[in-house]
């Protein structure tokens, strides 16, 4: 896949000028997005991105837009789960519904660009190094383990990353309490403090890059052109915070999801190791000697992927029940409904 500096440039300006039309036309203005609202523009950009994808197919082959469809299903899924922690962040910070879009906007965008350097990272050293596919499946393998667990056992461990993260910058900025609208940093006593707003803003951009370690790995055993890796992540990215506001409380009934995506990531993790043996450079495996091995094709792929999904998701809408909440979180919650005026949530 031959992409010019041309096209990346242009990619890259068309996604930056979109969130800025995002910023400008929704953020700008504090206010609670109404239902129809997120359906609809949620709607606009998942079409804007299968577009993409058709855009794609027409300029470089059915494979290639095979294996970004694949990589944006996947990449929208695991968004999907990274925002039962974004309700999680929210609440703790009591953050007034009508400025969540703002902090969930930027949130992403410097998430984004976090992610571009890691894409960049992995797409070096997958060129340089073909045992690298080794190390993502191993990686997404033990995420899938790690996933069923912490489905099961209810762990907090994401939660002690956030508060690691939220005490580093607590400690290394003077902040205020108090919200001041929609504002990073405010003015008290003459001095200029940090609101909570960039503290919630900068917990959820660095807790996105957390979820990236397993994100990235995954998109790479789908594909690996580093232009379909970062379109993908970016169109799955763009449509999170209407997401965010149109699911609402039916996050808490999607309690089958962190299955479905472990057996997906396992699946991956799957895949790039037999790839791996397939590529098979290491002296102390078959004597540095590729492997015989299948080969895992993207239409299966996008089928498992696809299937898996759609399996998981009716399921928790018909057997599942909601998850069991913390009390301290629901009570903060009721704290953040008071402050926006909001009853509903």
């Amino acid at each position: 896949m031959n992409v010019s500096p041309t096209v990346w440039v242009i990619t890259i300006v068309v996604i930056g000028a979109l969130f800025v039309f995002d910023f400008f036309a929704h953020v700008r203005t504090p206010h609670a997005p109404s239902l129809k609202e997120s359906g609809s523009w949620s709607a606009v950009y998942i079409v804007i991105a299968l577009l993409f994808g058709g855009f794609i197919w027409w300029q470089w082959g059915g494979t290639y837009g095979g294996e970004y469809y694949a990589g944006f299903v996947t990449e929208k899924a695991l968004s999907v789960d990274n925002l039962f922690v974004f309700v999680i962040i929210m609440a703790k910070f009591a953050v007034p519904r009508e400025y969540q879009q703002k902090v969930l906007l930027l949130g992403i965008v410097m998430a984004l660009v976090m992610r571009g350097a890691f894409i960049a990272v992995g797409a070096a050293a997958i060129n340089a190094y073909s045992w690298v596919f080794y190390l993502f499946g191993a990686f997404l393998i033990y995420t899938a383990i790690k996933l069923v667990r912490d489905a099961a056992g209810h762990d907090d461990a994401g939660d002690e990353d956030e508060g690691r993260i939220q005490k580093f910058v607590a400690k290394h900025l003077r902040s205020t309490e108090e919200y001041d609208s929609d504002k990073l940093f405010t003015k008290a006593n003459g001095k200029r403090l940090a609101t909570p707003m960039l503290m919630v803003l900068i917990v959820i951009g660095f807790t996105d890059v957390l979820f990236a370690l397993d994100s990235i790995p995954a998109i790479y055993g789908l594909t690996e052109q580093p232009y379909i890796v970062f379109t993908a992540n970016a169109f799955a990215l763009m449509g999170l915070r209407q997401l965010y506001f149109l699911l609402g409380g039916l996050l808490d009934r999607l309690v089958y999801l962190s299955y479905g995506l472990s057996i997906i990531l396992a699946f991956i993790g799957v895949k790039l190791v037999l790839h791996a043996l397939h590529e098979n450079t290491l002296g102390f495996i078959n004597g540095g000697e590729h492997i015989s091995v299948p080969e895992i094709p993207t239409a299966l792929s996008l089928g498992v992927i696809v299937g898996v999904l759609v399996v998981t998701t009716v399921a928790s809408l018909v057997w599942g029940r909601p998850a069991d909440r913390d009390p301290e979180v629901d009570d903060r919650e009721g704290g953040a409904q008071v402050a926006s005026g909001d009853g509903t949530r």
